[in-house]
């Protein structure tokens, strides 16, 4: 039985109702089922025990090897911006602590997601397994290079930022797919919708961000 199906009281429920409706709904998130997802997903279990108590706050959170998990606002944007349906085979470059692997596990039928960090990738395993997700395959890896193992891919979502799209990312994205990736100088970049039409990016700004930048070949 998976831990999200267990009625038990939720200490956090009030937290999480409340960064859905302030963070999410009041600034333009509209997707029902990314609403949905979020409300659902404990996100204070994809962090340690000193952050737990900043797990729904609106900002980025520290999960270790310098890197974070991503304020709730943003993810909620990249997932909305995928219109995922529920059918979709999906890769993710930067597992992170797993918190948007199982949104995106929520939303889709399979998601393959690539990590460079061998820790991290441990550690949500461990929690993806916990809250009984079965539709989730880790890999530690290059996230710039993608998962050609596993391609095409009807959606990518990249949680790290490139100086602009790697070629292997969007090689493995199916014909009429989409891909969300923040690109631009590591200070600053834009978060960037691309569809993938007669074989060329058809790209699409949705707003300023800032994340950490992708390293490997085609990042960094």
């Amino acid at each position: 039985m998976s831990i999200l199906d267990i009625a038990e009281p939720d200490p956090y429920l009030v937290e999480r109702r409340h960064m859905v409706e302030s963070q999410l709904q009041d600034r333009g998130i509209h997707d029902e089922r990314v609403l949905e997802a979020m409300l659902r997903i404990p996100r204070h279990e994809f962090v340690s025990e000193d952050y737990k108590s900043q797990a729904y706050a609106d900002h980025p959170t520290p999960i270790g090897e310098s890197q974070t998990i991503s304020q709730p606002f943003i993810v909620a944007v990249s997932l909305q911006a995928l219109g995922l349906q529920g059918g979709e085979s999906v890769m993710e470059v930067g597992t992170g602590s797993g918190y948007q692997t199982a949104l995106l596990a929520m939303l889709a039928r399979a998601v393959y997601s690539i990590e460079r960090h061998a820790a991290l990738t441990q550690s949500a395993a461990a929690t993806l397994d916990r809250l009984g997700f079965n539709n989730v395959k880790l890999v530690v890896g290059d996230g710039s290079h993608g998962l050609q193992e596993f391609a095409p891919y009807d959606a990518i979502l990249v949680s790290a930022a490139a100086p602009g799209i790697p070629r292997s990312l969007f090689d493995q994205l199916a014909e009429d797919g989409r891909m969300v990736i923040p690109v631009g100088p590591q200070h600053s970049q834009e978060l960037q919708l691309v569809h993938k039409r007669g074989g060329q990016p058809v790209i699409n700004v949705i707003e300023g961000c800032r994340f950490v930048p992708l390293i490997g070949a085609e990042g960094y």
